[in-house]
């Protein structure tokens, strides 16, 4: 089982391709499933006073509905589309993030943390935000967060679960690092008592961390509690689709998976894959 529940297009600002060209492309590799799954529009900043090319406008959203459904009914029996979104988990904003999603007939929501407050800890022109802080206070907020998407009962998957690290900023002091472990192992908790699934997020190995989301200590934790997990490349790029999945599956089967997660009308169902 090929699949691929991560991906981005140009109309969240910051990536390239249309959604057809994703299918096309998902097709040529030999795809399953294919899940397209762009930005949730911003809701608790302006857009127009914010960073640019954040995620894709408000108005845009039903578009983007309407043209993942055609593609699917399009492309059905040649390659299974499952239309998705990455919605982000904003603090306080619970039922504003449930009121935009509650028209959409969704097969699967990505919860995942970019921002703390108006800083979005994953963009690269917002790096400046770690100076002056206490890494382990920032990290601390994080997993509270996630451990808040999990427990929301919003979402089906949790997205790169340790993508804080991305630019490589954490505690440096052993009694930190044992914190953050211990705050890894929480999250993973809530995501267990939530009965969702994460995902194994390839795009990792291509940052400044250069390992997956979430890493290898993490997975093994997964196992032992039972959640289960699904893959995506976090493509911005057609040309990226699947980037890394190979290696992200074999790691899945040497953690000890045997199964990965799909979605269907928000259903989950267990299949079988190779390492």
């Amino acid at each position: 089982m090929h699949i691929d529940y991560h991906t981005h297009h140009e109309r969240c600002g910051h990536a390239v391709g249309k959604l057809e060209d994703y299918v096309r492309r998902g097709i040529e590799l030999g795809l399953k499933q294919l899940g397209l799954s762009d930005h949730l529009p911003l809701i608790h900043v302006d857009p127009a006073q914010y960073y640019p090319e954040m995620a894709m406008p408000l108005e845009e959203l039903p578009r983007y509905v309407e043209e993942c459904l055609a593609l699917k009914e399009r492309y059905r029996g040649v390659i299974d589309i499952r239309v998705g979104l990455e919605a982000d988990y904003i603090e306080g904003y619970e039922e504003e993030i449930r009121e935009l999603l509650a028209p959409y007939p969704w097969d699967y929501l990505i919860g995942s943390v970019h921002f703390l407050g108006e800083w979005d800890i994953t963009d690269f022109r917002q790096v400046h935000g770690w100076e002056g802080q206490d890494p382990l206070a920032v990290y601390r907020r994080y997993y509270q967060a996630i451990s808040m998407a999990a427990s929301s009962g919003i979402y089906d998957i949790i997205g790169h679960m340790d993508v804080i690290k991305r630019f490589g900023y954490g505690p440096d002091t052993p009694e930190g690092q044992a914190e953050v472990k211990e705050l890894e192992l929480s999250a993973l908790r809530r995501i267990a008592d939530a009965g969702i699934a994460m995902e194994l997020n390839a795009s990792g190995l291509f940052k400044p961390c250069a390992e997956m989301f979430p890493a290898p200590h993490v997975l093994k934790q997964a196992l032992e509690l039972g959640i289960p997990l699904t893959l995506g490349s976090d493509a911005h790029d057609p040309a990226k689709l699947g980037e890394g999945l190979a290696e992200a599956r074999k790691l899945l089967w040497d953690t000890g998976f045997r199964e990965l997660a799909v979605f269907d009308g928000r259903r989950r169902e267990m299949v079988s894959f190779e390492g």
